[in-house]
């Protein structure tokens, strides 16, 4: 990464505000991209979620790691906010686009586990598609042109989990398997124009939010590990935010990208691909883990 791999790039991740979003603009920025870093959250106007994190500081964070952070305030449901943002991207990065993230999610307080789809919100429910498949689908519409036009480009699906199997819930299953056939749906269509298009999940994801309900930060995280909260058995395979961010900058410096395209990838296996670590230094492997304990 010292060599920045991605300097002249031009990179957008939509839903940068936190979590595994934040992760990746700002390891994109460390490999020497430009990453606008769009999301609805801003400083003093925060979104539904009501949580502290806004564009503004993961913009700041890219800035810190050697790129060029932008903040860009958009809601990615409304389709002339994301018609505009592009076509600010066009005029200020004279047409170029070379990485495009979706990982807009906001289902955090929308999903009740434990509750059959017939007893849960269909308004949250239905919300809880729009704030995935809508947003996802709005973006790419208007991001992809901006790659065809110099047949090269990389679009990433980021979601939870590498296959079909139910997650427990019937509407979160939708929100996060429907990402992974956007991704290899994309890439049938796109292969012609020479763009890329894979889905990512991570693992174990040690977020912000995640860090707030097992009570610790991350300079004493695991001291969650032997807590009585559900799961803290497992948060001792737990990855930052930035592992993620690696193994996308990783793909996207990859000049044999393209022979990845469709495919379901994860955090892990493209350490395994391309011998990054973790910022902490660590190499979790949430693929070997869940095999070895049965999920």
């Amino acid at each position: 990464m010292r060599n920045k791999p991605l300097a002249g790039k031009v990179a957008v991740v939509a839903g940068a505000t936190r979590g595994a979003g934040r992760g990746i603009a700002v390891m994109l920025g460390e490999a020497g991209a430009t990453v606008y870093c769009t999301g609805r959250s801003v400083r003093g106007n925060p979104s539904d979620l009501n949580r502290s994190e806004s564009i503004e500081e993961t913009a700041e964070m890219v800035n810190a790691h050697g790129g060029v952070g932008i903040p860009v305030r958009v809601d990615h449901t409304d389709v002339e906010q994301v018609r505009m943002l592009f076509e600010r991207i066009k005029e200020e990065q004279n047409g170029v686009l070379d990485i495009l993230v979706n990982d807009i999610w906001g289902g955090e307080k929308l999903t009740k586990w434990d509750t059959s789809f017939w007893e849960h919100s269909l308004a949250d429910g239905l919300l809880m598609q729009d704030r995935v498949l809508k947003t996802h689908l709005i973006t790419s519409y208007y991001g992809t042109p901006l790659m065809i036009a110099r047949k090269s480009g990389l679009i990433i699906e980021i979601t939870d989990g590498t296959d079909y199997r139910y997650r427990g819930h019937l509407y979160y299953s939708l929100a996060k398997i429907a990402p992974i056939h956007m991704a290899a749906a994309m890439a049938q269509e796109l292969a012609p124009h020479q763009v890329t298009a894979v889905s990512v999940t991570p693992g174990f994801l040690r977020s912000e939010e995640m860090l707030d309900y097992f009570q610790v930060a991350e300079e004493n995280w695991r001291d969650a590990i032997t807590g009585n909260q559900p799961h803290a058995e497992h948060f001792g395979e737990s990855e930052t935010p930035f592992f993620i961010g690696r193994a996308i900058a990783a793909l996207a410096a990859d000049p044999q990208m393209m022979q990845k395209t469709g495919l379901a990838l994860s955090s892990w296996s493209l350490s395994d691909d391309y011998g990054f670590c973790d910022v902490d230094g660590r190499k979790p492997h949430w693929g070997n883990y869940a095999k070895k304990h049965g999920f």
